[in-house]
């Protein structure tokens, strides 16, 4: 009986929501105020809105005007608001956090350096949130085989921007569980910047990561070729790309080349 009572008051609640689309939490069982969204009333106690650090505050992803945060790195911080791309103290302080800037191609983020933004037209792309590539800081091999010692189809065959990620899970699925003993499997392993999340990037992930060597750096540009996690249509095969002049073509999949694992945001 208890818990239908408790059923009971809180379809009351989502429809009373639903309707008036505002929300009242008081002692007194007022209404919302009608210029208030959220109207919470107390004589007792206060409102608590999140508590971070500095550097939490500042890895904040895409914030928006308006956001409230309380800083805790120390006495001096109080409670900011962002306000037209800057954070702005609401108490008195000698604190600053710094101005929320969008990471860009060349600048250290989640664990690597970012290798790519998503332009319009790429699959993914938002253009009310910033997605793009990390590129892990350096190789993770000189020379390891794309399969792990058997010519088999993996049906890993993706090749756009978005499709690494579940190519190197399918790939891992079908040769075995993740080994450092082959490329996609070596990618996975990789926890760079305390991340689980990295992969093999698909041939036009790839592709990027060249055209951005230059910012991105540590590749291997006089020679080497790097795998990416794309199967060619013959079962022996799979693409990779020279880091020396862009060509990419489909490699015997027993062959050694470089990895650089990715991971999107």
């Amino acid at each position: 009986m208890k818990n239908l009572k408790l059923i009971f008051i809180a379809i009351i609640m989502i429809a009373s929501y639903s309707l008036t689309a505002q929300v009242a939490i008081t002692t007194d069982s007022s209404s919302a105020d009608a210029s208030a969204m959220l109207d919470v009333q107390s004589t007792e106690k206060g409102v608590l809105i999140p508590r971070m650090t500095q550097t939490e505050i500042e890895a904040i992803t895409s914030p928006a005007n308006g956001l409230i945060v309380f800083c805790t790195t120390d006495d001096t911080f109080y409670a900011f608001i962002l306000a037209v791309g800057n954070w702005k103290e609401i108490q008195y302080g000698s604190g600053t956090i710094s101005p929320y800037t969008p990471p860009e191609v060349g600048h250290s983020y989640g664990g690597g350096i970012v290798a790519y933004i998503l332009q319009d037209g790429d699959p993914g792309y938002d253009a009310n949130v910033q997605h793009g590539l990390i590129a892990a800081t350096t190789d993770q091999s000189f020379d390891i085989r794309w399969y792990n010692g058997e010519y088999i189809k993996t049906w890993a065959t993706a090749t756009a921007i978005g499709t690494g990620f579940a190519n190197t899970s399918t790939i891992i699925f079908v040769q075995g569980a993740t080994a450092t003993s082959y490329a996609a499997g070596l990618a996975r392993a990789y926890t760079g910047g305390g991340y689980d999340d990295w992969y093999l990037p698909s041939k036009d992930e790839l592709n990027k990561l060249y055209l951005n060597k230059g910012v991105i750096g540590g590749f291997d540009t006089i020679s080497a070729s790097y795998w990416s996690s794309s199967e060619y249509d013959d079962y022996n095969y799979a693409w990779w790309q020279y880091f020396d002049d862009g060509g990419q073509t489909n490699g015997l999949k027993i062959g050694l080349s470089c990895v650089r694992a990715v991971r999107a945001f």
